[in-house]
């Protein structure tokens, strides 16, 4: 009897724990207390959205709070690798852009107008005294040069002054004369044909019209235009080995073709400068910019040239390149027209020094 009251005590005791923790085990511990230490115990496993980010435990707090850390020292880290790279692996830059055909044209005509300034004697390198001696001598200078046509043509004009003298020569003597030019019987077959034309076709004259011109043998656009240009007066572009070799390295023309060259030389400039471009640019390529070794250096256009830097560009050694008056040697005739600067050529036989 003296118990109950203890036993009462427990007894409610147990009720209270029972409608406290649901459910006690047998040590005493609740069943939920047990799966609550379960899950504390179980590694924390990666959210997958926000749901598991909120209902993520203490333990796995930590996990996440590193994750951004470590993302910006790598980031920190690939800049600085970047940063130490070196020049070789950075992107190439752009090509420059191509120039216009505007461009083009405005660079073509400033180079006319400075070449004027540097060569105002500019003039035919062939010694003649009338159309037919110079049809002539444009026809002999064919694969030589035009100071050894000017030393040859003063014996082969003093025998045959006349297209009817030179139509009844006698072949063999006109080879001898002209043997110093090169070819000398295709020449002297040409000659004596394009001399016979002027006599049965022309009254012993020569045309003034490129149609009646490019019909006498030996005779093509660029013989006709350097006659009709210098004897006539008629504009004529003049597209020999000098001419086409600058128009491409100037970019005027990408085409190697004298007839297209022509043609297409013929829509950048006037007409009226046809005659005298044609003289300055052979001028020029004569020289200053040859074929084999352009005298960059020494060249006073190279501000406007594009393909500068395919010569010598060092000042000095560039103009010991120079040739003719540019470099103080003799010109390529045997008589200069007035304000030539340079020197007169020697004749045939004499020495060039």
């Amino acid at each position: 009897m003296s118990n109950s009251p203890v036993r009462a005590q427990a007894k409610g005791a147990e009720r209270v724990s029972a409608e406290g923790n649901s459910a006690v085990g047998e040590h005493g511990v609740s069943k939920r207390a047990k799966a609550a230490n379960r899950k504390a115990a179980e590694p924390a496993k990666p959210a997958t959205g926000a749901a598991g980010a909120a209902g993520a435990t203490g333990a796995a707090k930590p996990v996440k709070a590193a994750e951004p850390r470590k993302a910006t020292k790598a980031t920190k880290a690939t800049k600085a690798a970047k940063a130490t790279e070196p020049a070789s692996s950075a992107k190439p830059a752009k090509p420059a852009k191509p120039e216009s055909r505007l461009a083009m044209v405005r660079r073509a005509r400033r180079i006319n107008r400075e070449l004027a300034e540097v060569f105002p004697y500019a003039h035919p390198e062939l010694d003649f005294r009338n159309p037919f001696e110079l049809l002539v001598a444009t026809v002999l200078s064919a694969q030589t040069t035009d100071l050894r046509v000017n030393q040859t043509t003063p014996a082969l004009f003093a025998k045959y002054p006349t297209p009817e003298d030179l139509a009844a020569a006698v072949p063999e003597e006109v080879e001898e004369l002209i043997r110093p030019t090169g070819f000398f019987r295709a020449k002297t077959k040409s000659i004596m044909g394009l001399a016979a034309a002027l006599r049965d076709d022309f009254g012993g004259e020569v045309p003034g019209r490129l149609d009646d011109l490019v019909k006498l043998p030996g005779v093509g656009r660029k013989t006709a235009f350097v006659v009709l240009g210098n004897a006539f007066g008629v504009p004529g572009i003049t597209v020999d080995t000098h001419f086409m070799r600058l128009a491409r390295r100037w970019r005027w023309t990408e085409s190697d073709d004298p007839v297209k060259i022509e043609a297409e030389i013929a829509t950048i400039f006037p007409k009226s400068e046809w005659t005298m471009l044609s003289h300055r640019v052979i001028f020029h390529g004569r020289r200053i910019c040859h074929a084999r070794k352009p005298a960059c250096g020494a060249c006073p256009i190279t501000h406007l040239c594009p393909s500068y830097g395919e010569g010598e560009t060092d000042p000095e050694k560039a103009r010991k390149l120079l040739k003719y008056e540019m470099g103080g040697l003799p010109g390529q005739r045997l008589d200069p027209p007035p304000g030539y600067p340079g020197r007169p050529a020697p004749p045939l036989g004499a020495s060039e020094g």
